[in-house]
């Protein structure tokens, strides 16, 4: 005999059944929701920044005002602010090939909250795992649907989780003019976002507060296993802001709703309305202030800067001069005299004597001070100009022509005389024998006269030829004289 099928005893079954399935399915738990950390979206301590939850009466439908312009809204209302923004996606192998299409996904959704376009928001995407790819640079895509396909191409790589490597290759090779970014003038936002399930295995610390320091903000997301503090490490403040938690890559597509909310231009440094000469600070609430970069000071009017005298605050470490430049900084300079060293801040004295500009007649002397004075050769005295020399004496020289004696007149004059028995010859300067020997010969001896006259004329052809050879020495002597340094 045959037993009765089970199927026959279903009804039963679903009677005692049905109640349950008439109650409402029961919540699914929030994948976000995890202590210390935020939902992305949500409002922090005294407002953030383009942060703000969608407006939802009690009963559940859009409060008033949710559909006006500038609000946050499911529909998408909101213009997203321009950024230029960076993926960077965790595809090592913990990260199964289902898993890494919901990522995809998920950067998709977020383009699709975006304008993008060269005067909107620029994007790019960085692949990695233990090595790092860049898949495509800022400048690469201007249309959400050339952007979209080129992210539906990127495949996974390899073993490893380089976090700290990837944000570092970010911020060199992405995040620079060259590759795309607008340059520090236009005050577009950089932001990367880091979406990983694993604990990396380089430092972040370090690369991550570089890349905060260089004004990159930080967003970091954690799926499955993710170590939270490296999460922390890497995210921009206030981590409740910017650090997400999922459960599952099945759920990470519900965060590109948080981040339309956080994208959306929602104060005036978002939307170009402060005025701020330099960099604006949200305070929420619609509320800012400005601030200036560095090396400049906010003025009264608390919206202008202006550079900052570094020369006055003391600490500029010039030797000599500190000369404050327009662009907020300065330069050392150096006194007359010095020049500036490789260090461009201490000075050395220049050689002016070796540069030949001195002016000194005889002889150029550098002083310690860079200065320099002149002196002159033995038997010169320097003169009122300090440069130009006169003679002391001139007989001492030796240059004066004098054939017996020179007699010197005071420092620059003098005149010549002659030895005893010796006259004066009309050129000032030779002498004669005196013909006292005529007067002394007896004009009976008329031989013995002859006989002197004719010595006398002898000597005195001597001497004139002897007077010759002294004038050719003595010009000699004064063409090497000028040519000599007496020390």
């Amino acid at each position: 005999m045959l037993r009765p099928a089970p199927a026959r005893r279903l009804p039963g079954l679903l009677l005692l059944l049905w109640p349950l399935l008439l109650l409402p399915p029961l919540a699914a738990p929030d994948p976000v929701a995890r202590p210390g950390f935020r939902r992305l979206g949500t409002q922090g301590p005294e407002g953030s920044p383009g942060r703000r939850p969608s407006s939802v009466a009690p009963d559940g439908a859009p409060a008033s005002g949710a559909s006006e312009p500038g609000r946050v809204s499911g529909a998408g209302v909101c213009k997203s602010r321009p950024l230029d923004l960076v993926f960077l996606i965790d595809s090592s192998r913990s990260v199964r090939p289902l898993e890494f299409t919901k990522v995809k996904t998920f950067v998709s959704r977020i383009i699709d909250t975006l304008n993008i376009g060269p005067a909107d928001t620029r994007v790019a995407v960085v692949n990695y795992a233990s090595t790092v790819k860049i898949e495509f640079q800022l400048q690469a895509y201007t249309d959400k649907q050339s952007l979209k396909q080129a992210v539906g191409r990127i495949t996974p790589l390899s073993t490893g989780t380089m976090s700290g490597l990837a944000i570092q290759t970010a911020m060199d090779e992405v995040f620079t003019v060259e590759a795309g970014a607008r340059g520090p003038s236009s005050n577009i936002p950089k932001v990367a976002i880091i979406v990983t399930d694993g604990r990396p295995q380089d430092q972040v610390n370090e690369v991550a507060a570089r890349a905060r320091a260089s004004g990159i903000e930080l967003y970091a997301v954690g799926v499955d296993r993710a170590d939270m503090e490296s999460l922390k490490m890497m995210a921009s403040e206030p981590l409740e802001e910017h650090v997400f938690y999922v459960e599952t890559y099945g759920v990470i597509e519900k965060l590109s709703s948080r981040f339309q909310e956080t994208f959306c231009a929602l104060d005036p440094c978002v939307l170009g309305t402060h005025q701020c000469q330099h960099v604006c600070i949200s305070d929420g609430e619609g509320k800012h202030h400005c601030e200036c970069s560095q090396g400049y000071t906010l003025n009264a009017d608390k919206k202008t800067c202006s550079a900052l005298d570094k020369c006055a605050l003391n600490t500029h470490g010039c030797e000599h001069i500190c000369v404050n430049d327009r662009s907020g900084s300065y330069h050392c300079e150096c006194y007359e005299g010095y020049t500036l060293n490789e260090d461009r801040k201490t000075c050395s004295a220049q050689d002016k004597c070796a540069l030949g500009t001195h002016g000194c007649q005889h002889i150029c002397v550098n002083d310690r001070t860079g200065s320099y004075h002149c002196e002159c050769y033995d038997g010169y005295t320097l003169n009122a100009d300090k440069k130009t020399c006169s003679v002391r004496d001139k007989c001492a020289l030796g240059s004066h022509g004098c054939q017996h004696i020179c007699v010197s007149d005071g420092a620059a004059s003098y005149h010549c005389d002659c030895y005893p028995g010796y006259t004066l010859n009309e050129d000032k300067k030779t002498c004669s024998a005196i013909e006292e020997a005529r007067r002394l010969v007896s004009t009976e001896d008329v031989c013995g006269c002859e006989a002197t006259l004719a010595f006398q004329e002898k000597v005195s052809s001597s001497l004139q030829r002897l007077n010759t050879k002294l004038d050719g020495i003595l010009e000699k002597l004064q063409v090497n004289e000028y040519g000599q340094i007496h020390r």
